[in-house]
């Protein structure tokens, strides 16, 4: 029971988190230097061009009109996963744009895009990486795809495109080029945010000695060891390859001890992103 009620409260304070990163980002750099964008917001801006409406009220009437949709069709558990999105998005939006200078944080229209485009990807980042949903358009694609049974990252750029191609019947040739800049920028920060966790070193090596180097490196390096059945090529030897994940900070101790046992020893060296298991998110005892 608490680790469950941990779990909710994780989800609930990231998904607030990130739609104020989201609206924040779309008040203080995107709508000022009048950078086309995707999802509800660009929705709402290509609205908000022809009718004189509050951005926040359109993106509010927006959202409520796909979270309906996605409730009927994609069912109740759906519905929870985005309902807070939903709401407390154009929430924070309407607050964020009533800040008083929050549109002169920059004149400089590449500032704006670059900046702008890292914090929607960390908004949105934040938001999926605990499994919840944006809402917005997103629900739109989940749709299309149950519907028709294609890929659902096809129906996500289609719409995306046709949002994107909306704002350009109004848009200048530049507008344009940043709405396309952002999202390549937002898209390559949100998959570092989704990527984004303990960080840690993984070593294969491969040696004769391999016992040996196994309990150095359970005793003296104190790190996790996977024995793996391996046959080498040139001689076709049957042996074991010795695989550990260890901090980058102990990365030069374990080189130096694999030379002393074996100056031979093949080791190959990877950065990898995240690590979850005992020893890292559980503890050894358990």
């Amino acid at each position: 029971m608490k680790k469950k009620w941990k779990k909710s409260m994780e989800t609930l304070v990231c998904v607030l988190l990130g739609n104020a990163v989201l609206a924040f980002t779309v008040a203080a750099f995107l709508v000022p230097q009048g950078i086309i964008m995707g999802g509800a917001t660009g929705i709402g801006l290509t609205i908000g061009h022809f009718i004189a409406l509050d951005l926040s009220a359109i993106i509010f009437v927006v959202n409520i009109i796909l979270f309906v949709l996605g409730t009927v069709v994609l069912g109740k558990k759906f519905a929870l996963t985005t309902l807070i999105s939903t709401f407390v998005y154009p929430v924070f939006l309407s607050v964020m744009r009533s800040i008083p200078g929050i549109t002169e944080l920059t004149d400089n229209i590449m500032l704006a895009a670059l900046y702008g485009g890292a914090l929607l990807g960390l908004g949105i980042g934040l938001v999926v990486r605990v499994g919840a949903s944006t809402g917005g358009t997103d629900i739109l694609a989940l749709v299309l795809h149950k519907w028709f049974h294609i890929s659902l990252a096809v129906f996500v750029y289609i719409v995306d495109f046709t949002v994107l191609l909306c704002q350009a019947l109004f848009s200048n040739s530049e507008q344009i080029m940043y709405g396309i800049l952002v999202l390549i920028v937002s898209t390559a920060a949100l998959n570092r945010v989704m990527l984004m966790g303990q960080s840690q070193i993984q070593l294969f090596i491969v040696t004769e000695k391999y016992e040996e180097v196994k309990e150095k490196v359970l005793t003296e390096i104190d790190a996790g060891v996977t024995m793996v059945h391996i046959e080498t090529g040139y001689g076709a030897k049957q042996q074991k390859g010795v695989l550990c994940v260890i901090p980058n900070r102990k990365l030069y101790s374990v080189n130096q001890m694999v030379q002393m046992i074996d100056p031979q020893a093949f080791i190959t060296i990877t950065q990898i992103n995240e690590v979850r298991g005992r020893g890292f998110t559980i503890e050894r005892g358990q």
